[in-house]
């Protein structure tokens, strides 16, 4: 878990830092661009608490109101995170764009802003390499998009997205600055600071709708479900699989139900001895998988045993 942390506490020290040279930048200048960067910096630095937070209330072990624990906090406090990157990073950045538009202020010395931009690229590059680097553990042999698709963490592409757009950021605030000074025109400015808004918006409503597919309740990936089917159909005391469903309460912890069919010659012995073996090999095979639920539709002729195993 720790691990998985790193690329958060990276992003939550260089947002920081970045905020405060971005602000100090944008008093000297006037520029509303640097303005809409120094809150997307500080945006990006309380996302970064949220996730925590959101971990840290994943961890709470499971009680009477919560049997399947609390792993799907991380999943409300990500889904919070794009929330406030829409409605404060870009709203508040396309506000500030078109006030600056509409009412064109002259802008000082763009020195400062070049230092603050060069800056930024730099620590929003360690940042991006620290978060590729974490993102990479878990992508495997699979395209980028369909790691991120597949992930069950939010951690895993949060920080990503936010990095992307950070620097895709800094890239439109340069040209901003650069063109409103070169052609004495203080719109393209305003205009920057709009197209970051529009840049969060949009990585905001990205995170959100993968956040609601983990949040409603995500199966397992497919190659799992298979895996499982494989483990169930190969036990000598299994017919066929009637059903099998799973679900994500949260990045480690995944349900799994099983509607099989048992060979009706078994004892009740030899019953509970299958259905031992299918759950201790569902778990070897996959240690995320902390439920399992087995029931089975051919035991009518053994009227003592139970029709269902819980676990």
């Amino acid at each position: 878990m720790a691990e998985s942390n790193k690329a958060i506490y990276a992003a939550i020290i260089g947002n920081f830092a970045i905020a405060v040279t971005k602000f100090g930048a944008a008093a000297f200048t006037g520029s509303s661009a640097m303005i809409a960067e120094g809150i997307h910096s500080v945006v990006d630095t309380g996302n970064g608490g949220l996730l925590l937070l959101g971990v840290h209330k994943s961890k709470k072990p499971p009680d009477e109101d919560h049997p399947f624990g609390y792993g799907k906090e991380l999943y409300f406090w990500a889904l919070i995170v794009a929330l406030v990157i829409f409605a404060v990073g870009g709203g508040v950045s396309a506000y500030e764009g078109v006030l600056h538009v509409l009412h064109p202020a002259p802008l000082g010395d763009p020195f400062w802003n070049y230092v603050v931009l060069a800056i930024a690229v730099v620590f929003e590059s360690v940042v991006m390499v620290i978060a590729v680097k974490e993102f990479m553990k878990i992508k495997g042999d699979q395209h980028w998009w369909t790691a991120i698709r597949t992930s069950k963490d939010p951690r895993n592409f949060t920080v990503l997205f936010e990095d992307t757009a950070a620097l895709l950021g800094l890239v439109v605030a340069f040209a901003g600055v650069f063109l409103a000074h070169r052609l004495n025109d203080p719109s393209f400015d305003g205009a920057a600071s709009i197209v970051i808004g529009v840049i969060l918006m949009a990585v905001a409503v990205l995170l959100a709708y993968e956040t609601k597919g983990l949040l409603v309740g995500e199966g397992a990936d497919r190659a799992i479900l298979q895996d499982i089917r494989r483990v169930v159909q190969s036990d000598p005391g299994v017919e066929s699989v009637n059903r099998l469903l799973t679900m994500h309460f949260g990045p480690d912890t995944v349900l799994v139900t099983i509607e099989l069919r048992f060979r009706q010659i078994q004892s009740a012995r030899e019953l509970e001895e299958s259905i031992a073996r299918i759950e201790n090999e569902i778990r070897r095979r996959h240690q995320q998988i902390k439920h399992i639920f087995i029931e089975s539709d051919s035991l009518s002729r053994l009227p003592k045993e139970k029709s269902l195993k819980a676990s």
